[in-house]
């Protein structure tokens, strides 16, 4: 006998993500209950992956689970807040056992290594869709965004972008499988979000991103939201071993265009790079300076030989086609 929506619930998601004394009531009631710290700011988020759009169809289950709160917190991460409280809506074809079992164990095992409590939702019939509302705090006026860099302000980036565009390549057939196969695909179905760089970039950072929808378009919001223009050296962009395998020209455009990578992309004023190095060293914290902010409104990229020539405008839902 099918499950009903209640006992689907009660099962698979009344437990599901971490406790928090902060929960005053949680999944089971029309809604929760929470209690934000004094002093705080509330951060919310929200993101939706629809199967065919966001994720192949067919994609494991316990990708999905992360990735729903992956995308969430990374957002999180690029405003310098703690996650808290995390939303589900899932939409399911048919409540299959085990598809739900995987779901909620890459969705809790991420949860719960960032103290996320999971404290409401729906669920509904229909073409698999997830919806995650993810709450966060940050300390009163100290929330990062993506206003506030100025000419002259160093530019950098989390992790090895274009690893995760590579990833899922593999996954569409779009790519050849090689050496490095496990690996890219690891990095577009387990992103790994950079929430703890996140909160101590707010002693250091003018201005923070997450990249999404692609590094050089998302470099590019950030500039536009402070009112700058951005030169990026190609040289310095961070390759993986397993994307640089792929040789430089291909590499380069993964890793400027290529969406899904959830790194972190910052402004740091010129006169607070030392501070940087020294609180957060680079080789611990995995982040590289690709370029600087300058006047006017360009995004350019360059590199020994001058300016090259790459389509800037990222992913857009409305352009781009289906997984």
């Amino acid at each position: 006998m099918p499950l009903s929506e209640f006992e689907l619930i009660e099962r698979y998601f009344r437990r599901c993500g971490a406790v928090r004394a902060d929960v005053r009531l949680g999944v089971g009631d029309d809604a929760a209950l929470l209690e934000p710290g004094a002093g705080t700011t509330l951060v919310a988020a929200v993101d939706t992956l629809v199967e065919g759009v966001h994720f192949p169809p067919g994609c494991c289950a316990e990708s999905i689970g992360h990735r729903a709160l992956a995308v969430n917190l990374s957002d999180l991460a690029a405003m310098g807040a703690r996650p808290a409280w995390a939303l589900l809506a899932l939409t399911l074809p048919a409540a299959e056992a085990s598809w739900l079992e995987a779901f909620t164990s890459g969705f809790a095992a991420l949860a719960e290594a960032h103290q996320v409590a999971l404290v409401g939702g729906d669920t509904t019939h229909g073409p698999l869709v997830v919806t995650v509302t993810l709450l966060g705090q940050v300390p009163a006026g100290a929330a990062l965004r993506r206003s506030g860099a100025a000419p002259g302000d160093a530019l950098f980036v989390s992790g090895t972008p274009g690893d995760a565009a590579a990833g899922l390549a593999l996954e569409q057939g779009r790519l050849a499988a090689g050496e490095h196969e496990a690996f890219l695909r690891k990095r577009f179905l387990f992103p790994t979000p950079r929430v703890a760089l996140g909160e101590r970039l707010r002693r250091h950072a003018s201005a923070c991103i997450d990249v999404s929808d692609g590094l050089l378009a998302d470099a590019g919001k950030l500039a536009r939201a402070s009112g700058c223009g951005v030169e990026l050296e190609a040289e310095r962009l961070p390759f993986s071993a397993a994307l640089g395998a792929l040789g430089t020209r291909q590499a380069r455009e993964l890793a400027l265009t290529g969406g899904d990578d959830y790194e972190l992309c910052f402004a740091v004023p010129a006169d607070a790079l030392g501070r940087l190095e020294a609180e957060l060293p680079a080789a611990q914290w995995g982040y590289t300076r690709i370029g600087t902010l300058c006047a006017g409104a360009a995004v350019r990229v360059r590199d020994a030989t001058g300016e090259l020539s790459v389509a800037t405008a990222g992913y857009d839902h409305f352009s781009a086609p289906q997984s």
